[in-house]
């Protein structure tokens, strides 16, 4: 009976997906014709820097017995515009800025169990397609590109909200991935193992 009293109050405390009612990104190989491809921008767009005060970029994890919020305090964005379109969005995060909920655990992220911020400082993403498709919850577009994490590059397809005004272009999206596609594989305690979802929120906001 004591047993089982204790894996009943174990279950009770298990935190579920954090992934769970939320868009997973589709996740692929960067095509080998693209992998050393520069980025280039059309002659006709003009490029926006996103402010970074008005923005955030962060992640949610979790373990078996905790969620833990990650924020990115340190990083830079572009939009691109053509005309009044969104023709491309890029950021590049300085990893070592990391905060997690806990002083220990943001440590943690920063050594080679996980980011291994020394070794590969900064994430990236730039979008390699941005095509209207209207959705739920106010989507607008679906968006593609290369999200490179730990030094490993996938392409990754997922919704956004983007609105263009005459005074700032919008762009905001939430979705899932799976930290073992990036190399993060580090799996935890055996009691307390390591969720593979993530949760990444977007905001980005740049000033025309």
């Amino acid at each position: 009976m004591k047993r089982v009293m204790i894996v009943a109050a174990f279950l009770a405390g298990c935190v579920g997906d954090v992934g769970e009612g939320k868009v997973k990104a589709e996740v692929q190989d960067v095509p080998a014709a693209e992998q050393a491809k520069p980025a280039e921008a059309a002659p006709t767009t003009t490029q926006i820097d996103v402010d970074r005060a008005q923005s955030k970029i962060e992640a949610l994890g979790a373990k078996i017995t905790a969620k833990h919020p990650i924020v990115f305090h340190e990083w830079k964005g572009q939009v691109s515009l053509a005309g009044d379109q969104v023709a491309g969005v890029e950021f590049e995060v300085q990893m070592a800025s990391l905060e997690s909920d806990d002083e220990r655990l943001t440590a943690h992220l920063k050594n080679e169990d996980f980011f291994h911020v020394e070794q590969f400082p900064t994430a990236t993403f730039r979008s390699v397609s941005i095509e209207p498709k209207p959705g739920e919850n106010g989507v607008t577009h679906m968006v593609g590109g290369d999200l490179t994490i730990r030094g490993n590059t996938k392409r990754v397809l997922f919704p956004a909200k983007i609105e263009v005004a005459a005074d700032e272009v919008a762009a905001s999206t939430e979705f899932t991935i799976d930290r073992k596609d990036f190399g993060v594989v580090y799996p935890g305690r055996p009691d307390d193992l390591v969720q593979d979802n993530v949760v990444l929120t977007i905001s980005l906001v740049a000033p025309r």
